[in-house]
């Protein structure tokens, strides 16, 4: 039986680009890195206050990453929705949707890191 989600992998098309975003747009903390047996640099990152990790995943000898609308996307619990949008847009990256209102008083935004991921920001709300 599983018993615990352990991480997820998004293959890049640009390693430091992407570390980049991770680090300092979303605020991860880069955990450690390796190669793998085929050759695939990997980078792994986690949110401070979780266990889960974010694999990256560079692998040119597979082709361009191509992320189509809507594919998937990661969701992120933030304490402000506002101040995320200004520090985000402030290193390049505004916001892709919203912000939107939620039913709870809370706060939801997108914004797309490189390659097209979609990164979801909850605000979480009081009711």
């Amino acid at each position: 039986m599983i018993t615990k989600l352990l991480h997820t992998r998004y293959r890049v098309s640009d390693l430091d680009q992407s570390v980049a975003f991770y680090r300092e747009v979303l605020g991860l903390q880069e955990v450690r890195r390796q190669v793998s047996p085929r050759g695939s640099t990997l980078v792994f990152f986690k949110a401070a206050g979780g266990d889960e990790e974010i694999e990256l995943c560079h692998y040119p000898a597979s082709g361009p990453v191509r992320v189509q609308a809507d594919l998937t996307h990661l969701a992120f619990a933030v304490d402000s929705v506002a101040e995320f949008a200004r520090h985000a847009a402030a290193l390049g990256y505004p916001l892709s949707d919203g912000p939107t209102a939620t039913a709870d008083g809370g706060v939801i935004a997108f914004v797309d890191g490189p390659d097209g991921y979609e990164f979801e920001l909850i605000e979480k709300g009081g009711g």
